[in-house]
């Protein structure tokens, strides 16, 4: 295994989590998964996006952090593989999105100072799906808060996504999961383990699945 620390994200609906589960099972690794369901702040902010978009974005910093933080300070950070489902400079990403600017600002400049305590991941793993499929998921899902989210805010994430993963530093697998089943289709899962056992340069790298 060349990267011991891999990170998967993409688009709310994605699959994220699955695909992070399976990976840990199968490589024996440590596994980090977003506490978003700890946020208190999240079913309010799909009620009234406006009032809670600071207080939500804050919160997810500081959970993150926390979480990283810890592997950081774990001994064995690069003895062992660890595979989490989020990207820490996803609360940037979110907030560019979520935030008015002067609000943007203010949290970017918390941001700066906390991701250089912050290990990067060695991969990145980006899920790529179009919005009908996400909506299909989120639904499948049935998390009651999400059950109302437009194309349109999921489509603003896809597109701050993909500009960032244009011109970032780490080196990413880019997948389309439009037909992707890692539960029920073992060739699914067989594809990304293969792809793990390369080494990348810095850009994107397409790993396509058959249907």
């Amino acid at each position: 295994m060349h990267y011991q620390f891999i990170t998967i994200e993409g688009n709310i609906g994605a699959g994220k989590t699955t695909l992070a589960q399976l990976l840990s099972q199968r490589l024996n690794a440590r596994l980090i998964l977003e506490e978003f369901a700890d946020n208190p702040f999240l079913p309010r902010f799909y009620e009234n996006p406006k009032q809670y978009a600071f207080p939500l974005e804050l919160f997810f910093m500081a959970e993150r952090y926390k979480q990283l933080k810890e592997v950081n300070m774990g001994r064995d950070l690069f003895d062992t593989v660890t595979v989490s489902d989020y990207l820490f400079t996803k609360c940037l990403l979110f907030a560019r999105v979520n935030l008015p600017e002067e609000e943007y600002r203010l949290y970017q400049r918390l941001f700066d100072i906390i991701h250089q305590q912050i290990v990067q991941p060695q991969l990145l793993i980006y899920l790529h799906a179009p919005v009908s499929k996400l909506q299909q998921n989120i639904k499948k899902r049935n998390r009651s808060y999400e059950q109302a989210i437009p194309d349109e805010y999921l489509y603003s994430i896809q597109e701050t996504y993909s500009t960032y993963i244009r011109h970032h530093s780490v080196p990413t697998l880019l997948v389309d999961v439009s037909k992707a089943d890692f539960l029920n289709n073992p060739a699914h899962l067989e594809i990304i383990l293969q792809a793990l056992e390369k080494e990348y340069e810095t850009g994107l790298h397409v790993i396509s699945l058959p249907d």
